[in-house]
């Protein structure tokens, strides 16, 4: 997955002499309350009720949301601050044919634990749940900043992806609990102005960590700890959910199937071609054990009494089709996070904290637009148009992406980065609300958190076969540069080296390699191009429910009967 950029020095050892001779369900009911054992005596429905949701001032869903936006914006920087630091980190504990590793091992257990969180949290609780995750998110953080080899490491950055999977999950589960859907939308906009902050941030952030030469990359690691910590305390402080009981049971047959076949498919997408071949025994043994185990995942939840993922779901169309968008845009999105970078590092010569500023574009982008379409939808209780405009810009930015090359300038990089930020910022939570708004009361969490997985699985698939056709594109690039050279290639020669190696290159060498990962990176994003149309036809077939809910509700005391201040009566 990484292998293209991070490979070190074999290239350089190899060519630089020869060369200097020659010369990256169906309505729109509002969330049930949830379960928490400490908040007090047991609340639930009047007989011949739905579900009460506690009315919450303005103020107090800030408070509430200000815990979820720390959480969030932790477990997204664990994700995306090593990007910049990795070939430091491998450097120091060794290890680079597992590189890879150390960024996937995350994304597969965020991935296959996503379903997980939203079932448990029906049992145990949203609160009690979501501070859980913090805590094995705080640990594995310590003990990946810790870590003496690359094992131990890909280990713990496991154990991060884990928690990370419990916080993206239950946060909007917790939304959904809180705000009705019609006043959503608002509050949504928010935490996608969060996901975007740290899609720039963190690469950002680890690219200072290791320019500065001061902290050491395993601060990349440390510095998400405090503000996790400040999270579980704030949300320990603030959230006061009523109790309701629940007549539930943990699916285990349905949580090995689940999590193994992502696991499965996982190990597939990111070892394949690299690892080994895709044309070998274990291909095909993977691959038959993901179709065994999805198979079996269909009949456990299908015979489960409370299924993870239950089937219904997949009989809502407002699910199946936000999933699917979910896929492709968590394809497109995933895709260029982590192949961006590298391009700016390896082609454009930028350092790591040059290269996190240059994504600035991409960022203000999606805070602009998540914010300014949440607060639209409130005011509306329209929101179809939103993912539909936001497709449409993921389609024109991936090409505009296509159509970079080595002399591109930085205000063209800057302007293509911005329309795709644009698109990712009108789309991302309009999905989780839309699936949330047509989901019965007590399939919240479940199509909560089963959107959120589709997502991560898209990016996952995304930065797999990405990087599948990077890392071949740019073997067959350098061969033919080297070639036209007149310079014949040794086995291996064609793997890239770090980017400050490649920089280090004499400059026939180097103008080969950056051509050839330029052009390769077009096939990328090209690729990505009828993945991003896909999308736009699923969400044209979108069918908009009304949002449940008024516009004025949780605007202050006075929107809504007088309730006791619930953040404050349990200090």
């Amino acid at each position: 997955m990484y292998n293209t950029g991070n490979q070190v020095s074999r290239f350089a050892g190899r060519y630089g002499g020869r060369v200097a001779q020659a010369n990256a369900a169906s309505h729109g009911p509002a969330a049930e309350p949830e379960p928490e054992p400490e908040s007090g005596p047991a609340t639930g429905p009047e007989p011949g009720q739905g579900p009460v949701r506690p009315q919450y001032t303005h103020r107090q869903i800030l408070k509430i949301l200000s815990g979820l936006m720390m959480a969030m914006l932790t477990s997204m920087l664990s994700t995306s601050v090593i990007a910049t630091a990795l070939p430091t980190i491998v450097g120091d504990l060794g290890g680079q044919d597992k590189l890879s590793w150390v960024a996937s091992a995350a994304l597969l257990t965020m991935t296959a634990s996503t379903p997980l969180w939203g079932k448990l949290s029906d049992i145990a609780g949203r609160k009690l749940m979501f501070q859980t995750a913090l805590l094995i998110f705080v640990v594995a953080s310590i003990g990946a900043g810790m870590s003496q080899d690359i094992g131990q490491l890909i280990a713990f950055r496991a154990g991060q992806g884990l928690g990370a999977g419990g916080l993206a999950a239950l946060a909007q589960v917790i939304l959904a609990d809180v705000v009705e859907p019609r006043q959503r939308g608002r509050y949504a906009g928010f935490m996608g102005a969060v996901f975007g902050v740290s899609t720039v941030a963190g690469p950002l952030l680890g690219g200072f960590i290791v320019d500065a030469d001061v902290l050491g990359w395993r601060w990349c690691f440390y510095v998400c700890v405090p503000m996790a910590v400040v999270s579980f305390f704030v949300i320990q402080r603030v959230l006061r959910l009523p109790r309701v009981r629940r007549d539930t049971s943990v699916d285990a047959f349905g949580a090995i199937t689940i999590t193994g076949s992502a696991a499965m498919l996982m190990l597939l997408l990111s070892m394949g071609g690299t690892e080994f071949p895709w044309n070998s025994a274990w291909t095909y043994a993977l691959g038959g054990v993901t179709a065994v185990l999805l198979l079996l995942a269909i009949v456990a939840e299908r015979r489960a009494r409370d299924p993870i993922l239950p089937p219904r779901l997949f009989r809502n169309r407002m699910f199946v089709l936000t999933s699917f968008v979910s896929i492709c845009v968590g394809m497109a999105m995933f895709g260029v996070m982590i192949y961006m970078p590298q391009y700016l590092q390896i082609v454009k010569g930028m350092s790591p904290t040059a290269s996190g500023l240059m994504t600035l574009p991409l960022v203000l982008g999606m805070l602009v637009t998540s914010t300014g379409s949440g607060h639209i939808v409130t005011s509306t209780g329209r929101y179809k148009i939103f993912p539909v405009l936001g497709l449409g810009c993921v389609v024109i930015g991936m090409f505009l992406l296509s159509r970079l090359h080595t002399g591109s300038s930085s205000v063209l990089i800057g302007a293509d980065l911005a329309v795709l930020g644009i698109g990712m910022g009108l789309t991302l939570q309009i999905l989780i609300l839309a699936s949330q708004n047509a989901a019965a009361p007590g399939d919240m969490a479940s199509t909560t958190s089963g959107v959120s997985f589709f997502r991560n699985l898209g990016g996952a698939v995304g930065v797999a076969a990405f990087g599948a056709i990077l890392t071949n594109r740019v073997a067959a690039e350098i061969a033919s540069g080297l070639r036209a050279a007149g310079v014949r290639a040794a086995p291996g020669g064609t793997e890239l080296g770090a980017p400050d190696e490649i920089a280090r290159l004499p400059q026939p060498v180097k103008d080969i390699v950056r051509d050839a990962f330029s052009s390769a990176l077009e096939t990328v994003f090209l690729v990505g191009i009828p993945v991003a149309v896909l999308g736009f036809v699923a969400v044209l077939a979108m069918k908009e429910l009304p949002l449940r809910g008024s516009a004025s509700r949780g605007k202050g005391p006075a929107a809504a009967p007088p309730v006791e201040d619930i953040t404050a009566r349990h200090l």
